[in-house]
């Protein structure tokens, strides 16, 4: 049968109770210095016997550096650890705060929009109603500037687009005036062309007239000499001509 397991607890026997510790004790700075060698790790042991007697160990004899180390380390959780508490503490405290705040805002909003005023009395009502005052005096002052300034500017943009079509007017009149001589020329020009072919077709018709001894009404003709006969042969008239021919 194998060896059940060891109730822990105090050896009532005196001598056994020794020779528990003195083996346990070697075990355990048997266990602390090959944790120390194999792992590289800082290792420090304090055992106090019930007589009061010391057994230490500690990695390569630092004893107290070792303690150092492990004091700073305390102090830093302890002081990390104690902020974190203050911390919530006032995030907490913080909370209350904000939400009681937003909540008399929203409680505050609520009697400007005319809203759960029953609860206020006389002193509290006409404070609200010097608020409400106040703040209609302010909004109308806020809307005459901005109407004002609305008017400045489209006066402004007016003033502009006056200047710009003066310009422009200045512009289309220097245009205009540029442009007169040229249609000057080209109405001269068109003048001539149509006159041309009047005066021709006018020299034809008094070619012709005198050619047949036909002149206005009310004006005598001079008679041309008298042709050759050759010339003046019936014959050799179209017929339209024979009665204005003498001799035919």
């Amino acid at each position: 049968m194998g060896r059940g397991p060891v109730q822990l607890r105090r050896i009532e026997n005196k001598i056994n109770r020794q020779v528990t510790f003195s083996k346990r004790r070697n075990g355990l700075l048997k266990k602390a210095h090959e944790i120390s060698v194999l792992c590289d790790a800082d290792v420090a042991l304090i055992i106090f016997s019930t007589k009061g007697k010391l057994f230490e160990y500690s990695t390569d004899g630092r004893m107290e550096q070792i303690i150092e180390k492990f004091q700073r380390y305390s102090l830093a959780e302890k002081a990390v650890s104690e902020t974190e508490t203050v911390s919530q503490d006032s995030l907490s405290n913080n909370c209350v705060i904000i939400k009681s705040k937003i909540e008399a805002l929203q409680k505050k909003q609520r009697h400007l929009m005319g809203e759960e005023l029953d609860s206020l009395t006389m002193k509290e009502l006409q404070h609200l109603e010097q608020q409400l005052e106040a703040s209609l005096k302010q909004i109308r002052t806020r809307k005459d500037k901005v109407y004002h300034d609305c008017i400045a500017e489209l006066h402004q943009k007016e003033k502009l687009l006056e200047e710009e079509n003066s310009s422009l007017e200045k512009l289309l009149a220097k245009g205009r005036e540029k442009e007169m001589p040229t249609q000057q020329m080209l109405s001269g020009q068109q003048t001539q062309a149509q006159t041309k072919p009047l005066l021709a077709s006018t020299f034809m018709v008094t070619d012709s007239l005198t050619a047949l001894n036909i002149g206005p009404p009310g004006v005598e003709v001079e008679t041309p000499e008298a042709l050759p006969s050759s010339q003046t042969d019936c014959s050799s008239l179209p017929p339209w001509m024979l009665n204005h021919s003498s001799g035919c």
